[in-house]
């Protein structure tokens, strides 16, 4: 991870900032509510550039590095919305062994409630260089995919069939399970929305998925966590405070049905701190911890190493 600045935004004020991005208030009132935050040196105009996200800031691996194979591929989705489109990324160095060996095991990517934006296709990327073949689907494929501005993609996220949905992002994942150059065992994670989905494809797939790392999303309901059998890696900011107190409910469940699992808090760190590109909210150590945890764990169960 890279190093970015400290935080100089009050805590206050980055909360209204993921009331707006959630869409629980509009843009008009996110403005108005950071005026009061404003401080000495610090305008309100200032605080709102702060929180707005910065993509080239949290670019870690350039769209055209050299050491990877990237399309963007559509595929079916007849339960979803008809199909779906997303960014397909392997190791070029995979390509230029056996066919046998060539077969990777694979990674579904889901963005937040905004579309596939730069940051997660950075994140495909990063997990491609870990030796995954990955896909990172865009569920807003369907009203002309993510518009290159986070609110806009927010607002037509909430236009969406929340069934629908769900059933593209399912169609992706078996879509690339049953890839000629996959491996046939793959993990999902995904961030806020695409946390809770991680979470819920699990229940889902039951067999067909080997692990799930949900960050900082709603767990399953604890009514469906029978249906789990994937290794499950939840990881949370312990200033999220919804989800941490929800927590222990599906904590509860998870240990119930015998489920593989780890839950892991990260003190002092909030809601989206493994993005990098919204510096405000992102945290150095819990993200790279975070992220070393992720690839141990997908090492372990999706890659099946000992």
């Amino acid at each position: 991870m890279t190093k970015k600045e400290k935080r100089t935004v009050p805590f206050e004020a980055i909360e209204v900032y993921n009331q707006y991005i959630h869409g629980e208030i509009s843009r008009r009132k996110f403005l108005s509510g950071v005026k009061k935050f404003a401080a000495v040196g610090l305008s309100a105009t200032a605080i709102v550039e702060a929180l707005m996200p910065n993509y080239a800031l949290g670019q870690q691996i350039r769209r055209d590095d050299e050491r990877l194979t990237t399309s963007y591929e559509t595929i079916p989705s007849p339960d979803g919305h008809g199909y779906i489109s997303g960014y397909l990324v392997r190791p070029f160095s995979a390509d230029s062994r056996s066919e046998t060996s060539s077969q990777l095991p694979g990674i579904v990517v889901v963005h937040e409630n905004r579309g596939l934006n730069p940051h997660t296709e950075d994140v495909a990327r990063r997990f491609a260089l870990e030796n995954f073949m990955v896909f990172a689907p865009d569920v807003l494929t369907s009203v002309g995919g993510y518009p290159g501005d986070d609110y806009q993609g927010g607002q037509l996220f909430r236009e969406l069939d929340p069934e629908k949905r769900f059933e593209d992002i399912v169609a992706s994942a078996l879509w690339l399970k049953n890839r000629n150059d996959c491996s046939g065992r793959i993990g999902i994670t995904g961030f806020c929305y695409g946390g809770s989905v991680s979470n819920q494809v699990a229940v889902r797939l039951g067999d067909d998925l080997a692990a799930a790392v949900p960050f900082y999303g709603s767990g399953a309901d604890p009514a469906n966590v029978s249906d789990i059998t994937a290794a499950i890696l939840v990881q949370h900011g312990a200033l999220d405070t919804r989800l941490v107190e929800a927590w222990p409910t599906y904590e509860t469940a998870l240990r119930a049905n015998n489920v593989t699992y780890e839950g892991r808090i990260y003190k002092n760190a909030m809601h989206g701190f493994f993005n990098d590109a919204t510096p405000e909210r992102y945290d150095e150590a819990a993200a790279t911890e975070a992220w070393t945890k992720t690839i141990n764990w997908f090492n372990r169960y999706v890659r099946n190493e000992s």
